[in-house]
């Protein structure tokens, strides 16, 4: 069985921390919580943030403060430090330079409240959607199915389904790939191409998804190539370049046009 050596070693063994006893789902079976931080208060904060691999800069003094309860897409050549970013939100990737804050904790402290979805999808392909959720489920320890039924049953796949994640669609995967991200319940949502490879049908189902997330009070973090599909949902466009913010916008074509 294939290993997903890099979600384990983000999840602290056993999770000490408990579920809040707060959790509910949404009407349309979307996890939420109630939100406990304002929507105007900072969720993120970065400050001068560095991250070198050898001599080559991925980050080079990004300075930025993300609000609670907002979708933000992050944008930008390949290259540009999308993917480093996340994973320094996520933290997967430790800073050379610089501070992250989330929530008020650094990236490793804040992971109960992250749920990180990765560009593979993290899952084993072996196992059926439901044998890998209860898998992750063990880390968080949650017990029980309940919790992993709702977060299949919200990304609008069927819990029953037995085939291996390995015959799955590749729109399949990555809908279970945000069950996964979603089982424990996040505040912040880091979400790395979610519609890699996937067909338009159900890149749009997915947008759905992630709008009524936002919607019931997540933070959401979007890095996509297929920005449009995102247009009238995101509540702000974050474009990178050379390891840097650039500009944010709440419109996808004014800097579009500018390129």
């Amino acid at each position: 069985m294939a290993v997903c050596n890099e979600i384990e070693s983000w999840l602290p063994p056993r999770l000490r921390c408990e579920l809040p006893l707060s959790s509910t789902f949404h009407i349309n079976a979307i996890i939420v919580s109630v939100p406990e931080i304002p929507a105007a208060a900072s969720i993120v904060t970065v400050s001068n943030l560095v991250k070198q691999f050898g001599r080559f800069a991925a980050l080079r003094g990004v300075d930025a403060e993300f609000c609670a309860g907002k979708f933000y897409v992050i944008l930008g050549d390949n290259g540009a430090g999308k993917t480093t970013l996340l994973r320094v939100m996520a933290g997967l990737a430790h800073p050379t330079r610089g501070t992250i804050s989330i929530l008020g904790k650094n990236p490793q402290d804040a992971c109960r409240e992250i749920g990180y979805m990765a560009h593979p999808s993290l899952l084993y392909d072996e196992m059926s959607g439901m044998e890998n959720l209860r898998y992750f489920a063990r880390l968080y320890d949650i017990e029980g199915n309940g919790r992993c039924d709702q977060a299949i049953r919200a990304v609008r796949l069927d819990p029953e389904l037995t085939r291996p994640v390995g015959q799955y669609s590749q729109g399949m995967r990555q809908r279970m790939s945000l069950a996964r991200a979603i089982l424990h319940d996040p505040k912040i949502l880091l979400l790395d191409e979610p519609f890699s490879n996937v067909d338009v049908h159900s890149a749009q189902e997915m947008v759905l998804l992630l709008k009524g997330m936002r919607d019931a009070g997540k933070t959401i973090f979007v890095v996509t190539h297929q920005a449009a599909l995102l247009e009238g949902v995101a509540d702000e466009f974050v474009w990178m370049e050379y390891g840097k913010i650039v500009d944010r916008t709440s419109d996808l074509k004014p800097r579009a046009a500018a390129q």
